[in-house]
């Protein structure tokens, strides 16, 4: 078992939740619940490791957020 750490946002737009695992080519989704996308982005890695797309050896290693202050 391989841990993955996702990115996850709020798109207004579309109003629905958009992650991503950073640094995996392909490991993205959307969806209306937080539920939802926690397993579209299991479905996703596990689709990506049956491709040979994924192994546990290339899992990025999470180091953290930053926040910055910019003016715009």
């Amino acid at each position: 078992m391989t841990t993955f750490t996702a990115y996850v946002e709020w798109d207004e737009e579309v109003q629905l939740f958009v992650g991503s695992v950073p640094g995996i080519r392909g490991a993205h989704t959307q969806a209306a619940t937080l539920d939802e996308l926690r397993d579209n982005l299991r479905e996703v890695l596990e689709l990506l490791a049956e491709e040979g797309e994924l192994s546990a050896s290339e899992a990025p290693r999470f180091v953290g957020l930053q926040q910055l202050d910019v003016a715009v």
